[in-house]
């Protein structure tokens, strides 16, 4: 089980990295040409290959193929993005997309709307969350074998383009037809923003994109107009992006000229970045929460904070990812992110760990991490004294491979690292979809207020759930793990319902890092 778990989250956060790693500029179009050789020789083995070969070749495969060899023999984080994939990598840089503002699933051959994006093109028209999507542009979308993904080209199009549907709404048992503009839908990157306590904010970020930074200063306006005076940021499986947007968001911790970042590139030039005087949180208590999939820009605002001196890192040692990339298009809608520097801690700290044994070892270096027993106890973290730096105010920070917290909080037990990873993945929210939609009618008026005081699933319901586990290899124990369950189990209806906050509130009662924060506060 512990396998399955740890291949999981490998495979999700170099997912993650492909889509989210930081690099530093986002595009360029400057191209280098130079009188290469090698280059030529290349040009003219595609040529002949093309013009002589005695099969008909895709050429196109062919130069995809090559650049990635050639990309490998350099570092894990310098990749190639093919024509195929640039539109989504772009959407997600960008943080929105063009479109009409649900997120669905299919149920029984048909598109089921799960949530209603607030504020998008079908909230305007009034859909609601169990909509069913039958026709769209005349097009019948349901009992047919159609992907997801199908579905959704359908429903995304130009800005300001229109799509007609035909909706069936099971509450009414009636369908209507309805016209949507599409539009911008934020791709959000604050997943969660609510007071942890009378005094201390706390935030989930998942992504440095470009609208990361006004999302997190509205938010963490939001939380001081609140009463909040203390902030946790929770940067947990945060996989990087943009540099910049990583440099202002640690200028709001910071004060005027404390150092946040430098990078140096082949030749050795240096650019350094500095705080201004105008962040809104400077000096203020933050807890920064870490682990082994923060990367990047994460790691930049934690190593900030922590060679200034300020604030307090909890969690587990981070990923490790000290190189910067550009991404360079290709001229044919393809584009390859290059790394072109390395960025330094303002203690002059690299965190970049090794990757000289090949990707597929780096990657796979979290296996060691288990073995180790990292993952369980600090004492087992192995430093480097060579690469030891001290901090202005005495503390000892080390470079080499990711930063390492000054609270170690070690991962759950088997199970619970289980139930994590079923809540993350659509096993209890599919449970919870099924039931909403049995009983939808019923939580049209619900308020939140409502739902935190009043709602829980029943033992039965919770009992369905572990049986229906069963059929996928997980065996629980209910009455050991019933309550935590029931409160995931809550957790993922009221992301269905309302919006992700309640969610995460609830989802914060189980969560070690936040409890030891608590207990930390409690002794000061």
């Amino acid at each position: 089980m512990l396998k399955f778990i740890l291949r999981f989250i490998v495979f999700s956060f170099f997912a993650a990295l492909f889509f989210g790693a930081g690099w530093f500029l986002a595009n360029s179009s400057d191209v280098l040409y130079s009188s290469n050789p090698n280059k030529e020789k290349l040009n003219r083995l595609i040529d002949f290959i093309d013009r002589e070969y005695v099969d008909t070749v895709n050429t196109e495969e062919i130069v995809d193929k090559t650049v990635n060899s050639i990309l490998s023999e350099l570092d894990p984080h310098s990749v190639y993005i093919p024509k195929s994939d640039m539109t989504e990598v772009a959407e997600q840089m960008r943080g929105d997309f063009v479109g009409i503002g649900v997120t669905f699933r299919m149920k029984q051959d048909t598109a089921t709307v799960v949530k209603v994006i607030k504020g998008g093109p079908s909230e305007k028209v009034g859909l609601r969350a169990g909509d069913k999507i039958m026709i769209a542009d005349k097009d019948t979308l349901y009992n047919k074998e159609i992907a997801s993904g199908e579905i959704v080209r359908r429903l995304k199009g130009e800005k300001d383009s229109q799509v007609e549907l035909e909706i069936y709404r099971k509450a009414i048992d009636s369908t209507f037809q309805v016209i949507i503009n599409r539009g911008d839908v934020p791709i959000v990157s604050v997943n969660a923003n609510y007071m942890l306590s009378d005094n201390m904010g706390y935030i989930q970020l998942n992504r440095f994109a470009e609208s990361s930074y006004t999302e997190f200063r509205l938010a963490l306006q939001s939380l001081i107009s609140r009463g909040a005076e203390k902030l946790v940021f929770d940067l947990r499986g945060n996989p990087g992006g943009y540099i910049g947007i990583a440099e202002q968001i640690a200028d709001e911790f910071l004060e005027a000229n404390q150092m946040i970042v430098y990078t140096k590139d082949k030749s050795g030039r240096i650019e350094e970045s500095f705080a201004s005087s105008l962040g809104i949180f400077e000096n203020q208590p933050v807890y920064v929460l870490i682990d082994e999939s923060s990367a990047s820009a994460s790691e930049i605002i934690a190593g900030a904070l922590q060679d200034n001196d300020l604030g307090t890192i909890v969690g587990r040692r981070s990923f490790g990812k000290g190189l910067v990339q550009r991404e360079m298009e290709l001229g044919d809608g393809s584009a390859v992110r290059l790394t072109i520097s390395r960025y330094y801690t303002p203690t002059g700290r690299s965190i970049q760990r090794p990757y000289q044994k090949g990707k597929e070892d780096y990657y796979m270096q979290i296996y060691d991490r288990y073995d180790s027993g990292e993952m369980d106890s600090a004492d087992k973290i192995e430093v480097n004294d060579s690469l030891r730096f001290v901090t202005p105010k005495g503390k000892v920070v080390y470079g080499g491979g990711g930063i390492i917290p000054d609270v170690f909080v070690g991962v759950e037990s088997t199970t619970l690292e289980t139930l994590k990873m079923l809540d993350e993945e659509t096993y209890i929210s599919n449970f919870v979809f099924n039931y909403l939609e049995r009983n939808r009618k019923k939580y049209y008026n619900f308020t939140r207020q409502e739902f935190l005081r009043d709602f829980n699933f029943t033992q039965n319901e919770v009992r369905s759930f572990i049986d229906d586990l069963k059929s996928y290899g997980f065996v629980l124990d209910q009455k050991q793990y019933g309550q935590i369950i029931n409160t995931l189990m809550k957790a993922n209806m009221a992301d269905q319902l309302f919006d992700a906050n309640i969610g995460a509130q609830l989802r914060g009662t189980l969560d070690p890092m936040l409890e030891k924060v608590l207990e930390i506060e409690k002794t000061q």
